[in-house]
């Protein structure tokens, strides 16, 4: 290993070290010229070198004083932006004594569990939809569900010039399911549905890989548990590069599924629509046991 890789850092990994915003956040920094490393404008590519002094608005870099991960119950109404142009961000509406930002986003209009940390370098891991990194939500419509929408859900929908991955769905109520993607595209959920002529009412988020929202009140937030952040770490420790991640999504088939019809010929009864027996994820019966518990 040369030296220039041991006694010097990446400027945007720096700042991300620093707890400050995240790598892509620190570019925009430096895009922007409000960067200077011992008073000298910084460019995208500099290094860092012990002794260097780095400054962000004319504010000398310091380094955090510890690590924040926090698991909030989003409302409807909060902006996850850390723009503080916007009144509802949700930044200021946590007002927590350490910088924070949010690890990806919910829209204005959807609620549940959303990550916020002060660490830079879990957020990409995290993001990176070809990690496979499950998110689970139940969501509300404006009509009865039928086998027929839970398949088309199921199997994948044509919304933004692609078709969606399959995924897993159950329904719940009559006007309810439960859905887990592995995908995050823009309102993709909201777009599935409109794409079947379904419009969503509610759309609330359970569920971040290992994390659930439990009994956290709307508006409320807690710090991950030591074994929660833990969990975290494992799952994203082999996480592949995003343009490694691209290309194995690219080349691996969508797996087959198959319409398991329920014996009960009630109105609510579940629709189930999952993959065969050998294709099944690990957890998918704690997954069909909720689904099929309802509330």
């Amino acid at each position: 290993m040369s030296s220039y890789d041991t006694d010097s850092i990446s400027l945007n990994k720096y700042i991300s070290d620093s707890g400050f915003c995240s790598r892509r956040e620190a570019d925009d920094y430096i895009a922007q010229g409000r960067v200077t490393i011992n008073e000298t404008p910084a460019e995208k590519g500099n290094r860092v070198y012990d002794g260097d002094v780095v400054e962000i608005d004319g504010e000398p870099l310091r380094k955090k004083r510890n690590t924040i991960y926090i698991a909030f119950n989003k409302p409807d109404g909060i902006t996850c932006t850390t723009d503080e142009k916007d009144k509802t961000n949700i930044v200021r509406y946590i007002n927590h004594k350490e910088r924070i930002f949010p690890i990806g986003r919910l829209d204005k209009d959807s609620e549940g569990l959303i990550f916020l940390t002060n660490d830079g370098n879990i957020v990409n891991k995290i993001l990176r939809a070809g990690n496979e990194h499950e998110k689970e939500y139940v969501v509300t419509v404006d009509k009865i569900i039928t086998p027929d929408f839970i398949q088309k859900m199921a199997s994948g929908v044509r919304i933004l010039n692609t078709k969606t991955k399959p995924c897993r769905v159950v329904q719940e109520h009559k006007y309810m399911f439960r859905i887990i993607l592995t995908q995050g595209l823009n309102r993709q959920i909201r777009r599935m549905c409109n794409a079947l002529d379904y419009k969503v009412k509610k759309l609330l988020r359970v569920r971040i890989m290992n994390v659930t929202l439990g009994k956290l009140p709307a508006g409320h937030w807690r710090y991950l548990t030591a074994e929660e952040i833990d969990n975290i770490n494992k799952l994203v420790a082999h996480s592949s590069k995003t343009e490694e991640a691209s290309r194995r999504k690219k080349t691996m088939p969508a797996q087959p599924t198959t319409l398991i019809k329920t014996t009960s010929e009630k109105d609510d009864a579940p629709f189930i629509y999952e993959m065969p027996k050998k294709t099944k994820p690990k957890g998918y019966r704690d997954f069909k046991k909720a689904g099929k518990k309802g509330k």
